[in-house]
């Protein structure tokens, strides 16, 4: 499971560095003022229901199905459900962009309240429906990448999403060097998100097509149609709560100019860590439970529940106590160029800091969902979902006007949190999590190196020169040092811990599964 995890988590932080180089250029564009407002909440509502469908997400009900078909009835059977959810799955996207581009000065007015009265909710009317055709090829893309995750293909699925950040980063830079005005480069960026949608779907298609994944394609509404929707739904929604907790924090910030932006381009370095650990554990974890349960192996079972947390754990805690302590240094080099100010950089490093404080909490969602969805179970996770998001909007009405933006961002932590703490307790009550005797050893040891790495690092930003208004390569390798001078301490941590050692290291890499694309 290790190298499988490895070549999503290669995908996802290849795709992730792209998305840097992304909002890079979109903050040099637009800055954070009302037309990044407008064009990132807009950009949000589509990156959701993206978030929902891929990365994994559909995966909570299409893979067990397809594989309880394969294995019961044959291939030919669940080519023929995949076919079926296929065609189902895009006829009913193109059918819901329709209505969301109708509706969309309605969905606003309630996404963006802040907005209402101001040039920023037409701007974010617009942008959002020029983004609608992408939903139209979103769904079958989630389909495909499901279908060859199920088949242990996890190369091409985690490297198609590349075509759509390469697509808007040729975009931006062909805008920046024209000098394009914000507007127009907001409405370009907008348009051209539908054409990368259909770029991803491309790099997808071949291999479905050539090993007959999913025939004959066709709409049907049939039982087992409506049994996978109503397992579907709710698991996307439950899968997606990292970033529907940040649309929750949006809709409160909306009403604080350049706060949407803000709380957007911190939220976009939360994403790096998250992707890499928690997509990458999640997207293997599906498949491997499923396994697990069909045989009743409850020692595989296990396994595959301990290493998943193990990993989780090992990278995303010193990925938060990193974030919180150079929050500052990256904000700046990454986004503190053209319109993008050194006070964005102050409030964007701001909610960095809080917004990683919850880091920990989104991954273990990532590793506690998956039990769940290999059995059937969507609704607890959505559930659980739910009162997070109910607990952040609450709090970041609260602390946002009492602490402003670095408020909002802590509401939003605190809503991860409260979502972690009742899936965990929902865990323990309906079957109990199956943890081995080498994961209750390695863990505490685990918490003791991030804490470690954490405090060394943060003497260190004491101990070397600021280079406040040096020029940016300076800054970059200054971060760049302190970056790897974090990493060398907490791998020196845990080989002194003894939670891992190159020996083992090696040895599951080389027998991990097929990693054929």
């Amino acid at each position: 499971m290790i190298r499988s995890v490895l070549t999503v988590s290669s995908g996802t932080l290849a795709s992730r560095l792209l998305g840097f180089a992304r909002d890079a250029l979109t903050a040099a564009l637009l800055g954070a003022g009302p037309v990044a407002d407008a064009f990132l909440m807009a950009f949000q509502l589509i990156n959701v229901i993206r978030r929902m469908l891929g990365e994994g997400a559909l995966n909570a009900a299409l893979v067990p199905t397809w594989m309880r078909l394969r294995d019961g009835s044959g291939p030919a059977a669940a080519a023929v459900f995949a076919g079926a959810a296929l065609g189902t799955v895009s006829a009913a996207l193109i059918a819901l962009s329709v209505i969301a581009a109708v509706a969309m000065p309605l969905l606003m007015r309630l996404l963006a309240p802040g907005f209402v009265g101001s040039e920023s909710l037409q701007l974010a009317v617009t942008n959002a429906r020029l983004m609608l055709p992408y939903l139209a090829f979103a769904g079958p893309a989630a389909v495909m990448i499901g279908l060859m995750n199920a088949r242990h293909r996890f190369a091409i699925p985690a490297f198609a999403p590349l075509t759509f950040n390469i697509a808007l980063i040729l975009v931006a830079a062909v805008l920046l060097l024209s000098h394009r005005d914000s507007h127009f480069a907001a409405l370009a960026m907008a348009a051209t998100v539908g054409a990368a949608g259909l770029l991803q779907l491309a790099a997808l298609a071949a291999p479905v097509r050539r090993d007959n994944l999913a025939s004959p394609l066709r709409v049907s509404f049939d039982g087992g149609m409506r049994d996978f929707a109503r397992k579907a739904i709710p698991g996307m929604i439950a899968n997606s709560g990292p970033q529907l907790l940040i649309v929750a924090g949006a809709i409160v910030a909306s009403a604080s100019p350049s706060a949407v932006a803000w709380l957007y381009f911190a939220n976009r370095l939360i994403e790096l860590p998250l992707g890499m650990v928690g997509v990458a554990v999640g997207t293997v974890l599906v498949p491997e439970l499923s396994r697990a349960l069909a045989r009743n192996d409850t020692a595989a079972l296990a396994n595959a529940e301990s290493r998943g947390l193990e990993l989780a754990a090992g990278l995303a805690l010193p990925a938060a106590l990193g974030l919180v302590v150079l929050s500052e240094p990256i904000v700046r080099v990454l986004f503190e160029h053209g319109a993008f100010t050194a006070a964005d950089t102050k409030a964007t490093a701001l909610a960095l800091g809080n917004l990683a404080l919850g880091l920990p909490a989104y991954v273990l969602l990532k590793t506690l969902s998956p039990a769940f969805f290999a059995r059937g179970n969507t609704m607890i996770p959505l559930l659980a979902t739910l009162k997070g998001i109910a607990v952040a909007i609450v709090l970041a009405v609260i602390f946002g006007r009492m602490f402003g933006i670095g408020g909002i961002a802590a509401a939003v932590a605190l809503g991860a949190w409260s979502n972690a703490a009742s899936l965990a307790r929902s865990t323990a009550a309906t079957f109990g999590f199956s943890m081995d005797a080498e994961a209750r050893r390695r863990l505490p040891r685990i918490v003791l190196a991030a804490l470690l790495m954490g405090g060394t690092l943060w003497l260190a930003v004491q101990l070397l020169p600021t280079m406040a208004g040096a020029h940016t390569i300076l800054q970059a390798a200054r971060l760049a040092i302190l970056i790897a001078f974090g990493i060398a301490v907490y791998g020196i941590c845990l080989l002194s811990f003894r939670v891992i050692d190159w020996r083992s290291m090696r040895t599951a890499l080389m027998r991990s599964g097929d990693l054929r694309p």
